[in-house]
C-alpha cells in the first residue's frame, strides 16, 4: 500500500480536477476507506499469499525452525477470529495461515445437513467457504484500521502530535490479516477437467495452495477411515497438472500444490493401469498388487491375469471389482508416491498417517529425499488421533526397551485419568508439546495444521455453557465463564457490535452524510458498558 499522507494527496488532487461536484469528498475518508480494502478481488488475494508461502517454505530450507502452523476454519467468523488471536498474543500473522477442510465442509457446510467425509458435499461449497474466510478477514483489517483513525482523530483533537504521528505510522505499517489458506480439494471430485473447473473457482475466491488427494473420487474416504482406494499415479498426475493449469491460466504463477497420499492405509486400487515399458510408473504401480500363480488351464472364464516374471499371475480381486495390495506395502507405496508428485509437478507433501509418530514418518521421508532432496510436508496433526494414549505409550515402549521399570503401568490402560500426573504421563506431554518443532527438524514438516479443531472446541465450549446454564448454575454459568472471561483476556467479541461492524458503519455514514448521520454508538448503546 502507498502511505496514508500521499493517499490523501492524490485523493486531493483528484477532488479538485474534478470541481466543485464533488466538495462533498473528504480525500482523507477516501484514503481511509481506500486502506480498508487493501484486497479488490480473490486473484488479489491468491497472488499475495502464494508469495507469502513460496517465501515461507524458502525460510524453512534455510532454517527447519522456520515452520508454519494453522487450524482448520469451518466458518467466516472462526477464521477471522483465529487470526485477530494470533496477531493479538503474537504481534504477527506470520507464518500463520488457515486449513480449510473438506472433512468440515462436508460435515457443516452442506445442504444435505451433516455429511461423513466423502466428497457428497456440494463442491461449490468449497470455494464459497474460501470467499467467506477472506471476507471476514478483511473485516477484521477494516475494523481494526477503523480504531486507528479513531485514535488519530483524538490525537488531533487533543493536540498530540506524537500520538499522531505514531498513528499515520500504524496506518502505513499495518498488518493485514489476510494470510494463506490450504484449501482441501477432496480427491477433485471427479475427472482431471472436473478438478481443473473447481480449483479455478477455489484459486479465484483466493486459494494460493490446494491440496489434493490420490484416492478414487467417487470413493473417496476420509483419510483416518478404512475402506480407502487409491488410483494409479498417471491418473493423479493428470490432477496434479490440472490444479497448475488453473493457476497459470489465473495468472497465479506461483500457486502450491499439496499431494496428499493415502497410501499408507489404502489397500485397494480399482484400477490397473497400462505399462508400456519395464520399470514405468504403470508396472511399480503393479508390482505391488497381491497375485496368486495360476495355470492357464485353471483361470476362469472372463479373468484378469497378468505376465510376471515369465509366469501367468492372477491378481487378488474382490466381488466388487477393486484390487488388493499386498500387506505390508503401505510405506513402499507412499515413497513411490511422494517421488513421483514431487517430479511431476506438486510443490508439499501431506502423507496422512495411522498415528503421530516422528520416527516412522522420518523413515519414510529419508527415503523420498534420496530422489526429492526437496521434500517437505504438510502435516495433519490430527484429532482423529488419541495424542494422549499414542504419546504414552511411545513412552511407555521406550522405557521398556531402556529396562526402566514398568510395574505401574499398564500399558493398554494408559489413557485412565490415575496416570495423568505420573512420570511416564509428564513425558509424554513434554514430547507432544514438542512434537511440531521435533517433526520439523527430524521430518521435513513445513506446515503444521489441526484439521478440525473449531469443531471440537464449539462441541466442548456448548457442553460446558449447558451443563451450567442449564443446571443450578443458571446465568451465572455464562457471565462468569463467558462474559467476565472476555473481558479478563481483553478478547475483542465481548464488544459484540463493533466486531460486526457498527462503529466502522457508523463512521462511514458520518462520511456519507456528515451532521445528518444517524448513528448507533450514542449514550444508549450498551456496548459502553464495556
Amino acid at each position: 500500500m502507498t502511505s496514508y499522507i500521499n493517499d490523501v494527496q492524490s485523493y486531493a488532487k483528484l477532488r479538485e480536477t474534478a470541481g466543485s461536484a464533488w466538495n462533498a469528498i473528504s480525500p482523507e475518508n477516501a484514503t481511509r476507506m481506500k486502506h480498508q480494502n487493501r484486497f479488490r478481488t480473490g486473484l488479489d488475494i491468491a497472488r499475495y499469499t502464494a508469495a507469502i508461502m513460496r517465501k515461507d517454505m524458502a525460510d524453512y530450507d534455510a532454517d527447519v525452525t522456520q515452520y508454519t502452523q494453522s487450524l482448520g476454519c469451518w466458518h467466516g467468523f472462526v477464521g477471522q477470529q483465529k487470526m485477530i488471536a494470533v496477531k493479538k498474543h503474537r504481534g504477527t500473522v506470520d507464518k500463520s495461515y488457515l486449513y480449510l477442510s473438506g472433512w468440515m465442509v462436508a460435515a457443516l457446510r452442506s445442504e444435505f445437513g451433516p455429511l461423513p467425509d466423502q466428497s457428497m458435499h456440494e463442491k461449490t461449497s468449497v470455494p464459497a467457504l474460501i470467499e467467506e474466510l477472506y471476507t471476514f478477514l478483511k473485516q477484521a483489517d477494516a475494523r481494526e484500521l477503523n480504531h486507528i483513525y479513531r485514535d488519530l482523530d483524538a490525537a488531533r483533537e487533543s493536540g498530540d502530535a506524537a500520538a499522531e504521528a505514531a498513528a499515520i505510522e500504524a496506518i502505513d505499517n499495518f498488518e493485514t490479516h489476510v494470510v494463506p489458506i490450504i484449501a482441501d480439494i477432496d480427491a477433485g471430485f471427479g475427472n482431471e477437467e472436473a478438478t481443473y473447473l473447481l480449483a479455478k473457482k477455489m484459486i479465484e475466491a483466493g486459494a494460493a495452495c490446494i491440496q489434493i488427494e490420490n484416492q478414487v473420487s467417487d470413493a473417496k474416504q476420509c483419510g483416518h477411515q478404512d475402506g480407502k482406494v487409491t488410483v494409479p499415479h498417471e491418473d493423479f498426475l493428470a490432477k496434479i497438472n490440472a490444479v497448475r493449469y488453473a493457476f497459470l491460466e489465473l495468472g497465479v504463477d506461483d500457486g502450491v500444490i499439496v499431494a496428499r497420499t493415502d497410501s499408507l492405509g489404502a489397500g485397494l486400487t480399482q484400477k490397473l493401469p497400462v505399462s508400456d515399458t519395464p520399470g514405468d510408473m504403470a508396472s511399480k504401480y503393479m508390482a505391488f498388487l497381491e497375485l496368486e500363480e495360476v495355470g492357464i488351464e485353471d483361470a476362469r472364464e472372463d479373468e484378469v491375469l497378468i505376465k510376471r516374471d515369465g509366469k501367468l499371475q492372477r491378481p487378488v480381486r474382490l466381488p466388487n471389482g477393486l484390487y488388493k495390495f499386498r500387506d505390508g506395502t503401505g510405506e513402499e507405496r507412499v515413497v513411490l508416491d511422494c517421488i513421483t508428485s514431487l517430479q511431476n509437478g506438486a510443490d508439499l507433501l501431506w502423507i496422512e498417517t495411522a498415528t503421530p509418530n516422528v520416527g516412522d514418518i522420518k523413515a519414510m521421508v529419508d527415503a523420498v529425499r534420496l530422489e526429492a532432496p526437496q521434500a517437505k510436508l504438510v502435516y495433519n496433526n490430527s484429532p482423529s488421533f488419541n495424542w494422549t494414549l499414542n504419546f504414552r505409550q511411545q513412552v511407555y515402549d521406550a522405557w521398556a526397551e531402556e529396562g526402566k521399570d514398568l510395574s505401574d503401568y499398564n500399558r493398554d490402560e494408559l489413557m485412565a485419568a490415575k496416570y495423568d500426573e505420573t512420570p511416564l504421563s509428564v513425558e509424554a506431554d513434554s514430547q507432544i508439546q514438542s512434537f511440531q518443532a521435533d517433526a520439523s527438524r527430524d521430518a521435513g514438516m513445513f506446515h503444521h495444521l489441526i484439521t478440525l479443531p473449531t469443531y471440537h472446541t464449539t462441541a466442548l465450549s456448548m457442553d460446558n455453557l449447558a451443563r451450567g446454564y442449564f443446571g443450578k448454575e443458571g446465568m451465572l454459568a455464562y457471565v462468569a465463564n463467558v462474559q467476565r472471561q472476555e473481558i479478563r483476556q481483553g478478547v475483542q467479541c465481548v464488544k459484540h457490535q463493533d466486531m460486526a461492524g457498527s462503529n466502522m458503519g457508523d463512521d462511514h455514514k458520518e462520511y456519507f452524510a456528515g451532521d445528518q448521520a444517524l448513528k448507533a454508538g450514542g449514550k444508549d448503546n450498551t456496548m459502553n458498558q464495556f
